[in-house]
């Protein structure tokens, strides 16, 4: 178990990599992040040289990792609203031949995930926001959200063609 500590000292972060009953790969990572734009990009290039390592989603990762910036931002900045006080909460679960599964959880109000602007209508296409909840969903097999639109749950399943070249 692999553990990180940021140096304003609210960041944690705990992995687990390890063989399933039927010998394929398991990443497991819980990470805990400040509510502040610049502990995003550190958390996401140490996940995301795990995940490749791992194998679990291979040919998909520039999707995952759009997808996950895409929420961790919108956990700071939207359900945070930057208040460093306040963490956001990263669960990771990767699977070689199932893929990857992602929670993210922020502190803040919540939000009605139908209420929120549809970012490809006229009207919006030159807004400065809105357009995380749609790239996300371009990126991943599944979204969704829980616990009053605090947590984002997704999901991607690994590429077809990367199946038979993992087992190599």
């Amino acid at each position: 178990m692999a553990r990180m500590k940021t140096p304003n000292g609210h960041s944690d972060w705990r992995a687990h990599l390890g063989r399933t009953r039927e010998g394929g790969s398991l990443l497991e990572v819980d990470a805990w992040i400040p509510s502040e734009v610049t502990a995003i990009s550190p958390l996401i290039d140490r996940l995301m040289r795990l995940i490749e390592g791992s194998h679990c989603i291979t040919g998909e990762e520039h999707a995952v990792q759009l997808a996950l910036r895409e929420a961790l931002n919108n956990a700071v900045v939207h359900g945070n609203r930057l208040d460093a006080r306040k963490l956001v909460h990263l669960r990771c679960r990767c699977k070689v031949g199932e893929g990857i599964s992602l929670i993210v959880s922020d502190q803040g109000q919540g939000f009605g995930p139908r209420t929120a602007p549809d970012s490809v209508t006229a009207e919006n296409l030159l807004a400065d926001h809105g357009r995380g909840i749609h790239l996300m969903k371009l990126a991943m097999n599944e979204v969704s959200f829980a616990q009053g639109g605090t947590e984002v749950h997704m999901c991607k399943k690994p590429a077809r063609n990367a199946r038979a070249g993992a087992r190599d």
